[in-house]
């Protein structure tokens, strides 16, 4: 009985695999910008999704709380709208997070976006007791019956037109600050967190119906500062004189 033969496939000769090579390296060449973009993106998106996640948090603690907002409610209902009764709440700016803590999951993870230096408190009890752990301002006048009001974003805004270098409103103390924006504007997102390669700054902002949004400087100005419904919660004395929002940064 004869045997078969079998073809033997002749390898790669050096000129052929000099040509593999360079065929993968000519891919590499292009497609490691877009992996690059790709990664430069995913911390916005992280952070867009934390903002979501906080809008859920708003509409399940309503449900519970008579339709309104820890902002809206009395501390005795459960809220700390008692104390936005006076002007520069901006220390406790914190509170409207820990009071909705059972919403979010008890996950403070989601009130640190992960292009900011603050970084997440390791959980509600023991290391959530100020500013520090916290990303995001509130809108305390938002609420669902006006989808685009404002109800939270990213904390590096800021007054004016040109970008400010640190983080605008919310300052490095964490002692935060109580803020008037008329809806004419005009505010900036500063240099950090999402505005890396951008120099007229960019950021996300959380609506009254719970969708978040990525914005530029100029659409937060052109688009969604303006068709912010004012808000009606102020301190005696501090009723600004034109259609204005009011929010509290950490």
């Amino acid at each position: 009985m004869k045997q078969k033969m079998r073809r033997i496939s002749p390898a790669f000769t050096r000129s052929e695999l000099l040509v593999v090579i360079l065929v993968v390296l000519v891919v590499a060449v292009f497609m490691l910008p877009l992996f690059s973009r790709a990664t430069a993106k995913s911390p916005r998106i992280a952070c867009i999704n934390n903002l979501k996640e906080i809008g859920t948090a708003y509409r399940l603690w309503q449900d519970d709380h008579g339709d309104l907002r820890p902002s809206q409610q009395t501390v005795k209902n459960g809220g700390w709208g008692d104390f936005l009764t006076n002007a520069d709440e901006g220390t406790i700016c914190w509170t409207n997070y820990v009071i909705m803590q059972v919403e979010l999951g008890e996950s403070p993870k989601l009130l640190a976006c992960p292009s900011d230096k603050r970084k997440a408190a390791a959980d509600f009890t023991n290391d959530f007791k100020d500013n520090t752990h916290v990303s995001y301002f509130v809108g305390v006048g938002a609420n669902d019956i006006y989808p685009q009001s404002i109800a939270g974003g990213d904390r590096n805004l800021g007054p004016g037109t040109k970008p400010d270098s640190d983080y605008g409103f919310s300052p490095k103390s964490g002692k935060g600050n109580d803020v008037i924006i008329p809806v004419s504007g005009p505010v900036s997102w500063s240099l950090k967190m999402h505005s890396a390669g951008n120099a007229a700054g960019a950021g996300n902002i959380l609506l009254g119906d719970g969708s978040g949004q990525q914005v530029s400087s100029a659409s937060f100005n052109r688009i969604w500062l303006p068709n912010a419904p004012g808000a009606d919660i102020w301190p005696a004395g501090h009723i600004p004189a034109t259609p204005s929002i009011r929010l509290v940064f950490p």
